[in-house]
C-alpha cells in the first residue's frame, strides 16, 4: 500500500492538534491534583500454586476528570512523567495511606527514576518508614526496566539504602526495554515482572514460550521472585504455572478496583452488601 503523503498545511494542522491535546491532558491532570482527585486502583497478584488468595496487590494510579470519570494512567502518565507535574501525581502517598489503613496489606506501587532525585518524595518515604516499622516489609516499589537503565548507579544506591529498611524492589516490564545484563546482576531486584507481550497467547505461541521460559530462568538464576503480567485466560495461566512462574497478574485474576471490598470501612461494606 502506498504511503499517504501529507501536504505542509496538513502536517502543521496535525502538529497543532497534538499540542492542543497534550495541553488538555496536562490541564486535566493539574485540575485533578488541585481537587485532590488522585487515587489507586488495586489489582491482585496471585501465587501460581494458590491462585485464589492474592499474595499482594499492585496500586495503579488514577485521576478523576471534571466529570468524575476515572482516568487510567495509560492516558496521561506517558505525557506528564516528563513534566514537573508528574512529580505531584504521588502514588507513594496513596500507597502509604492504604498500608496504614490495612495493616495486613502488602502493596506494590510504581515509581520512576525521577523520584530518586526528588528530595520531598524521598522524605515522605523515610518519614513513613520511621513512623511504622512494619511498612517497609509490606511495601514493594516497582521500577520499569527502561527507567532503571537511564541511571543505573543511582537506582542501585537507592535500592541498597531502602532494602536495608525492608522495602522490596521489583523490576517491572522486564523484556520490554534494553537491559544490560552487566547491570542486572548488580541490581539485586527482589522481584522480576515479565512484560505482558511475552505472556499473551503464550499457550499457543512457540516464540513466546521460548522467551518466557528464558526470562523465568533468568529470574531464578539471579534469585528473583517471578511474576507474569497481563494473564487473561486459563490457558495462559496453565502454561505459565507449568513453566515455573511464581505469581501471575492480569484480568483473569481480577481487574483493578479503586474501592475494593477488603479496603472499605465496615459501614461501607454493609451498605454495599445491603444494596
Amino acid at each position: 500500500m502506498a504511503q499517504k503523503i501529507m501536504r505542509p498545511d496538513q502536517e502543521q494542522s496535525a502538529g497543532t492538534d497534538a499540542v492542543q491535546s497534550d495541553q488538555a491532558i496536562l490541564s486535566m491532570v493539574a485540575s485533578a491534583l488541585e481537587r485532590g482527585d488522585c487515587m489507586l486502583a488495586f489489582q491482585p497478584i496471585v501465587q501460581s500454586q494458590k491462585p485464589y488468595h492474592p499474595a499482594f496487590y499492585e496500586g495503579l494510579i488514577r485521576v478523576l476528570d471534571s466529570a468524575g470519570r476515572i482516568i487510567p494512567a495509560a492516558e496521561f502518565m506517558p505525557l506528564v512523567e516528563h513534566h514537573d507535574i508528574g512529580r505531584d501525581i504521588d502514588a507513594l502517598r496513596c500507597g502509604i495511606d492504604a498500608l496504614r489503613r490495612k495493616p495486613d496489606l502488602r502493596l506494590a506501587i510504581n515509581m520512576s527514576t525521577r523520584s530518586i532525585g526528588h528530595p520531598q518524595w524521598t522524605r515522605i518515604l523515610e518519614h513513613a518508614l520511621c513512623n511504622d516499622p512494619t511498612l517497609g516489609e509490606r511495601l514493594i516499589l516497582e521500577i520499569t526496566e527502561s527507567s532503571a537503565m537511564q541511571m543505573p548507579e543511582a537506582v542501585m544506591a537507592f535500592m541498597q539504602r531502602f532494602q536495608a529498611q525492608g522495602v522490596t524492589f521489583a523490576l517491572d516490564d522486564f523484556g520490554a526495554g534494553h537491559t544490560s545484563f552487566r547491570y542486572l546482576k548488580d541490581f539485586y531486584f527482589d522481584i522480576l515482572k515479565i512484560d505482558g507481550q511475552f505472556t499473551r497467547g503464550v499457550h499457543h505461541d512457540a516464540n513466546n514460550q521460548v522467551l518466557t521460559e528464558a526470562l523465568i530462568k533468568i529470574g531464578r538464576q539471579f534469585d528473583m521472585f517471578t511474576v507474569a503480567e497481563a494473564v487473561e485466560t486459563q490457558e495462559e495461566a496453565d502454561f505459565l504455572a507449568k513453566a515455573g512462574i511464581d505469581c501471575m497478574q492480569g484480568y483473569y485474576y481480577g481487574r483493578p478496583e479503586t474501592n475494593p471490598l477488603w479496603l472499605q470501612q465496615p459501614e461501607q461494606k454493609h451498605s454495599q452488601m445491603s444494596a
